[in-house]
């Protein structure tokens, strides 16, 4: 069995002011973030992983690094494109309630029809590309490494999306199991690298402080 902890990436300052960060939009990790990020490593300290992989994106790769280090991880800290932040084109840098107002149908759709957020209003990226290739690697992982403990650090959207292809539900299922919070770890487990489930979901416990909207996506 391969089991996959995935950890959404420590808060930034965009987090913070509710604006859109994106495939391309990349704003600096909150002091308090590496606080967390040494909580997220002595939760996940006893288990032994084999590979740890990261979003090239520096905030995904900062907290790739710091939770290595804390575990006192030796093995290889990888980067891989396929699990950086969905593509958000002209959302970028601009606050949620301002792309509310300017692009209301695509926002809608974001937020409650998911089956037609393809991007192609603002210039991003969409659902069905940035799941698929999440999705693509994660099970391609899953086959290199049947029997192994995977770390996973990567971003909200990417996570939300790929990780619901993986187990194969309807598109606006992610919007009833609910957002995923900044340093938060979410475990999926696969027998045969084709059919996940869920073991853990959005598990913040350790951080032992509340989420709100500027944490959870």
């Amino acid at each position: 069995m391969t089991t996959f902890y995935f950890v959404r990436h420590g808060q930034t300052a965009w987090n913070l002011e509710r604006r859109f960060q994106g495939g391309n939009g990349d704003s600096d990790l909150l002091p308090s973030s590496y606080d967390d990020m040494i909580k997220v490593a002595e939760y996940l300290s006893d288990v032994p992983f084999t590979r740890v992989f990261a979003s090239p994106l520096r905030r995904a790769r900062v907290t790739a690094t710091q939770i290595s280090r804390a575990m006192h991880y030796r093995g290889r800290l990888s980067l891989r494109s396929n699990i950086a932040e969905v593509g958000l084109g002209q959302w970028e840098g601009e606050l949620v309630a301002n792309v509310q107002v300017k692009y209301a149908t695509a926002y809608h759709n974001y937020r409650h029809d998911l089956d037609q957020f393809e991007g192609a209003e603002f210039g991003g990226e969409g659902y069905t590309r940035a799941s698929q290739r999440f999705a693509r690697f994660i099970k391609n992982l899953a086959q290199q490494y049947p029997n192994d403990n995977i770390l996973i650090v990567s971003h909200g959207m990417a996570l939300s999306f790929g990780i619901n292809a993986l187990l194969q539900t309807p598109r606006m299922a992610i919007r009833n199991r609910g957002g995923l919070s900044n340093t938060s770890t979410t475990v999926l487990s696969t027998q045969d690298g084709q059919h996940f489930q869920v073991e853990d979901w959005n598990n913040t416990s350790y951080l032992n402080k509340p989420q709100n909207d500027g944490t959870t996506i």
